[in-house]
C-alpha cells in the first residue's frame, strides 16, 4: 500500500521535522547546574535538535492515543519554502514559507543526554496545523501561545524568552545541515509546559496566527 505525503498546502508536502530542546531561558537556567556534569561537564553550545518522525504526524482535530499522562510542549514551527545552508540570520527567514502550530506530544521525561525515541516518536505525537501565514499583527519575535485543556485555560508562554530567536536558530542550524522545502524547524518547547490525560481535550492558540485543536485516547494493546 503506498504512503500518501501529509501534505501542509495543496503543493508543499510535510518532509522533516526537527524539533530544537533548550531554546527557553527559563528551562535553560533550571538544568543550568546540571550542565557541568558528566557526560558533557558544559553547556550545549550549538543547537540541541531532535527529530520527530514521519509516524508522528497528525492532522488539526486528530484523537491521539496515549497510554499514560503527557505533555504538550505546544510550540510554532518555520516552514522551510526553499533550500536553505548556511544562510544568515539577517536572511534566514526569507526562506521560511510560513508556519505551523505544533502539539508536540511526549511522555514526561528530564534526561536530556539520551534519545527520548520512546517518549516523543510513538504514532499520533505530532498533531499539526495546516501551513499558516499570520495577519498583519503576527510578530514571530512577540508571539504568544495558550493551551486550553478541556476549555479551561492551562498554559501561556512567550516567544520573546527564546535563547535562540527564529532567525538565529535557523542560521545556526543551517551552518552544519541543509533544510529542504518543506522541512520544519520547530522553536522548542517552552519551560513548565502543561501535563494532560485521556479524554482531554487539547486547543492551542497563538494570536495574529491561527489555532489546533486534537484530543487524547486511551491506546488499546494490539
Amino acid at each position: 500500500m503506498q504512503i500518501q505525503p501529509f501534505l501542509l498546502s495543496d503543493d508543499l508536502p510535510l518532509g522533516t521535522v526537527y524539533g530544537a530542546l533548550l531554546n527557553d531561558r527559563a528551562t535553560v537556567q533550571r538544568l543550568a547546574p546540571q550542565f557541568d556534569s558528566a557526560p558533557y561537564k558544559a553547556a550545549p553550545r550549538a543547537p540541541v535538535l531532535y527529530i520527530k518522525p514521519r509516524n508522528t504526524f497528525a492532522s488539526d482535530g486528530a484523537a491521539v492515543a496515549t497510554p499514560a499522562e503527557l505533555r504538550i510542549d505546544a510550540t510554532i514551527g518555520l516552514v522551510i519554502g526553499e533550500k536553505a545552508s548556511r544562510v544568515s540570520a539577517d536572511q534566514a527567514l526569507k526562506y521560511v514559507a510560513g508556519f505551523v502550530i505544533a502539539s508536540d506530544l511526549t511522555l514526561p521525561h528530564d534526561n536530556y543526554y539520551r534519545p527520548a525515541i520512546r517518549q516523543r516518536c510513538r504514532d499520533g505525537f505530532l498533531p499539526l496545523s495546516s501551513l499558516l501565514k499570520g495577519d498583519e499583527s503576527f510578530d514571530l519575535n512577540k508571539a504568544g501561545l495558550s493551551v486550553a485543556i478541556n476549555g479551561k485555560p492551562a498554559y501561556e508562554r512567550s516567544f520573546s524568552m527564546l535563547v535562540r530567536p527564529a532567525a538565529q536558530l535557523m542560521a545556526d542550524v543551517t551552518e552544519f545541515m541543509t533544510l529542504a522545502a518543506g522541512d520544519v524547524l520547530l522553536l522548542g518547547p517552552g519551560e513548565a509546559s502543561p501535563l494532560a490525560r485521556v479524554g482531554d481535550e487539547i486547543h492551542i492558540t497563538v494570536p495574529g496566527l491561527g489555532e489546533l485543536r486534537h484530543s487524547l485516547t486511551e491506546e488499546k494493546l494490539a
